[in-house]
């Protein structure tokens, strides 16, 4: 996958535990099975806009928070 996405879901997954929240919970919070979630921390998949803003929410955080830099 590209090196954005794996720079997403690293930086989604640094969130998600700096806030001390599990993968479960947050795949749960966002309607997602866990193993999709980890494939999203991981970079295996590219996520739509929608669910970027879903997890930014869960995560109390701006979306913008969660993109690499370019």
């Amino acid at each position: 996958m590209s090196t954005l996405a794996k720079e997403l879901g690293a930086n989604i997954r640094a969130k998600r535990k700096q806030l001390g929240i599990s993968q479960d919970g947050l795949a749960l919070d966002c309607g997602v099975d866990r193993s999709y979630m980890g494939r999203i921390e991981r970079g295996e998949v590219n996520i739509t806009v929608e669910k970027l803003y879903q997890i930014a929410a869960k995560l109390d955080c701006r979306p913008a928070l969660l993109l690499p830099d370019i």
